[in-house]
């Protein structure tokens, strides 16, 4: 095992301290094997983050890989079992920061890629890797900016896979078809300061607050659908008040969040939030922020592919799911209609000795092989 190529290039990647938005040299390496394979390669910076965009072949369908380079930090180094920037095998886990999320993929993207074209020097179609060094932070450098330039110049994909991890009790038990959008409000209420004592004289904006609160904590947004749960709003910070006990504030501020389904849209709930501050008669400002829409890859050749490779490598075919965070596949959704993310184990993700599973490094590339075999591997009919 440990001359697996797919295990050397994780533990190759793992290696480089990629802290968001650093690359550290994981793109070069990336890179290097790729040119080797005869792809074209368009290295796109923008601001402090590294991307790059790498395409083989000019035919349709285009099947890309996208992925992100950049790790979160890691946390106190003491309470790591090994250093998290030397990956370190024990008891038959791989330990570093990234190691699941998500270099082990992106390792697993080259040797598939590689292994598939020893096979198929001319697929039946184009292979792509969209990747960047800014997922885990702010996002604005990224994915959204070569999509953005792939769109300005008519560029499509037409299957992608995200190498998320998505596995949750085992190895290729879930793919993720797709997932909620996020959008965030801070809203200000205002109110008019004043003494405690004489509550007539002001105008408490907690007290003003507080019916409409009531209402939107309440409020069913929709019912969901096959593939999503219902929309929730959920409140993160409420923050008003001077710190004495003697003061009606002036002001309250609160900040909340959609998790949303296919069923609504930002405008739809912005609207409907508008409605119920207007009709209990608030004084108040909201700031929008949309992190991402919801997108929704439906049962089709690209599900059916990806599923087939899984239940090959292990034995048992997976569920799909559209629960969770968001992921980079909402940006990509703009320019392919069909966008899934599959990868390792995620419950070590972000946290103190991350870790993935040795034998599930070399399965990984498997399936994104006969994900490829199936997509683009079989020749075109007479």
């Amino acid at each position: 095992m440990s001359q697996n190529p797919t295990l050397l290039l994780t533990e190759q990647l793992i290696s480089l301290p990629s802290n968001t938005p650093r690359d550290a040299g994981c793109q070069d390496i990336m890179i290097e094997r790729l040119e080797r394979l005869g792809f074209n390669i368009e290295r796109m910076r923008f601001g402090d983050v590294d991307n790059f965009w790498a395409r083989l072949g000019d035919s349709s369908p285009v099947v890309c890989f996208a992925g992100h380079t950049d790790v979160v930090p890691t946390g106190p180094l003491d309470q790591w079992h090994s250093d998290p920037f030397m990956p370190t095998i024990t008891d038959g886990l791989l330990y570093g920061r990234g190691a699941a999320d998500m270099k082990a993929s992106l390792a697993a993207f080259i040797t598939a890629i590689e292994a598939f074209l020893s096979e198929h020097k001319r697929p039946n179609g184009s292979i792509a890797l969209l990747i960047t060094s800014d997922e885990e932070g702010p996002s604005v450098d990224g994915t959204v900016k070569v999509v953005e330039a792939l769109a300005a110049r008519g560029e499509t994909i037409d299957c992608c896979i995200v190498g998320e991890p998505t596995s949750s009790e085992r190895f290729g038990d879930v793919i993720k078809n797709g997932r909620r959008g996020s959008l965030s409000g801070r809203l200000h209420v205002k109110g008019i300061q004043g003494h405690i004592a004489y509550p007539h004289l002001a105008r408490n904006p907690i007290h003003t607050l507080a019916p409409a609160l009531a209402e939107l904590a309440a409020t069913e947004w929709d019912h969901g659908n096959e593939y999503f749960p219902p929309t929730t709003w959920q409140v993160s910070n409420i923050h008003a008040g001077t710190g004495a006990n003697n003061v009606i504030p002036g002001k309250c501020e609160l900040l909340f969040n959609f998790r949303f389904s296919t069923e609504n849209t930002a405008e739809g709930l912005k609207a409907r939030v508008h409605e119920i501050l207007d009709r209990h008669g608030l004084d108040y400002q909201i700031e929008w922020t949309l992190s991402g829409n919801p997108f929704l890859t439906e049962k089709g050749p690209l599900v059916h592919a990806l599923s087939a490779a899984i239940n090959d490598v292990c034995g048992q075919p997976p569920e799909l799911s559209t629960t969770g965070g968001t992921s980079d596949g909402r940006f990509i959704a703009a320019i392919c209609p069909q966008v899934v993310e599959f990868g390792p184990i995620n419950a070590t993700i972000h946290k103190l000795n991350e870790c993935v599973a040795v034998d599930d490094i070399p399965k990984l590339s498997r399936v994104y092989q006969g994900t490829l075999e199936r997509l683009i591997g079989i020749p075109q009919s007479k």
